[in-house]
């Protein structure tokens, strides 16, 4: 263990042992060390190794200790000095810095919790595990990746979602403080943590419960606008019209599941977990001839060779030529909410068509039972959809109660 006379030039040009690696000690500040490793040849590109690191060594109730620093030249021969100090008088004062540090390592970050939640319960559990994920890399992540899970206190959460809130995004506040305190939770359960910084914490912002429906007017001018987006994501704002159906359920539609005027939803992307046979009236079918088809297995693949996303270009334009203040998920609601009120379909109906949830255990028996009925409702919707906007008088305005829908 060579002792040298440290100088910020000797650290510089200090050359990498052939082997293994060499220690040099200060005599300037007693206890302070640089290890430096050998250089590792590569089959391809530079060598790698030759690190320089910094340590401090001292003992603590006998025992021979030491302490890292850190790396040159992140870390220079002053600043190296510097810290060395601080350690040695914690040492003087009885304590064993090296033995601390070790126990705050073992503290895991908030990026290992995030990761652990995302691949063990996240994308296990839940349908919805990429809006987790884009709160944590949009919101969560750049503020707290590298921080110990532990040490993120109440009121950096608090500061956290004002920001958030006050930046535009009132519901996305809440719906990252939903997530955050959902990590945490979970994390408690597998003792990742000790403690949730969200306890007690309010939504930051009040919602009120979208019950937006497209009004006659506005549906025209929506339908008008489709024409000044790209084809793919227009044919696809269509169908999620005329066919009732979840936004996302559409993006995922693939030519295998259709077969003739039927569509059916795999149980791997509904979102309620159970399969759903979709009848195509007419008006959704000439939407499906006027779609391009190419080798994807997807009806409306994305450029990336997966399914459309759901927030994707186009509807900001439809916005600004409309006028309309909508969400794809909202034609969904205007077509059911058209199918009941202006159409006279029975509810139970238009909850087949819908896919709403029915864990009563007759209704896995029956569900096959309301394909007329759901052929009947969706060909008068199509109808009346297009005697909205084209101007086109329909002879369905109104389906007549049946006594299989009444009596179901």
């Amino acid at each position: 263990m060579p002792r040298v006379e440290m100088t910020a030039r000797f650290v510089k040009d200090v050359k990498p042992p052939k082997s293994g690696r060499v220690e040099y000690w200060d005599t300037k500040l007693t206890g302070l060390g640089l290890r430096v490793s050998e250089l590792v040849p590569t089959e391809e590109g530079p060598p790698k190794g030759g690190r320089k690191t910094w340590q401090v060594m001292y003992r603590h109730k006998n025992r021979l200790r030491r302490y890292k620093l850190g790396t040159y030249p992140v870390l220079s021969l002053a600043d190296a000095r510097d810290d060395g100090k601080a350690v040695l008088r914690a040492v003087a004062r009885g304590e064993d810095p090296a033995a601390e540090k070790s126990t705050e390592h073992k503290s895991p970050t908030f990026s290992y919790l995030a990761a652990e939640y995302m691949e063990h319960h996240a994308k296990i559990k839940k349908k919805s595990w990429k809006k987790d994920q884009r709160a944590l890399d949009r919101e969560l992540l750049p503020r707290f990746q590298h921080r110990k899970a532990n040490d993120i206190a109440r009121h950096e959460i608090i500061t956290m979602l004002r920001d958030i809130r006050d930046g535009g995004a009132p519901i996305g506040a809440n719906r990252t403080l939903e997530i955050v305190r959902r990590i945490y939770n979970w994390g408690i359960g597998q003792e990742i943590v000790s403690q949730n910084p969200c306890s007690r914490i309010e939504k930051p912002s009040e919602e009120v419960r979208r019950e937006n429906r497209l009004t006659n007017g506005e549906m025209r001018k929506v339908w008008t606008a489709l024409a000044s987006i790209p084809p793919k994501r227009a044919a696809c704002l269509k169908l999620i019209l005329l066919t009732a159906q979840r936004p996302g359920e559409v993006h995922h539609m693939r030519w295998q599941d259709i077969d003739d005027d039927w569509w059916t939803i795999p149980i791997e992307f509904s979102k309620n977990g159970m399969s759903h046979r979709v009848p195509l009236s007419q008006q959704a079918l000439e939407v499906l001839r006027g779609v391009e088809r190419s080798n994807s297995e997807w009806v409306f693949p994305s450029a990336r060779g997966g399914p459309l996303s759901n927030n994707g270009d186009g509807l900001d334009v439809i916005r600004e030529r409309s006028g309309a203040e909508f969400r794809p998920h909202d034609l969904r609601r205007t077509a059911a909410t058209v199918m009941t009120g202006d159409l006279g379909i029975p509810r139970l109906v238009v909850a087949k068509i819908l896919n709403h949830a029915d864990r009563d255990v007759t209704s896995v028996y029956d569900r096959a039972s309301y394909d007329r009925e759901k052929c009947r409702a969706l060909n008068a919707w199509g109808a009346r959809l297009m005697e909205i906007v084209e101007g086109q008088k329909s002879a369905a305005n109104v389906i007549p109660l049946t006594a299989g829908a009444d009596s179901a």
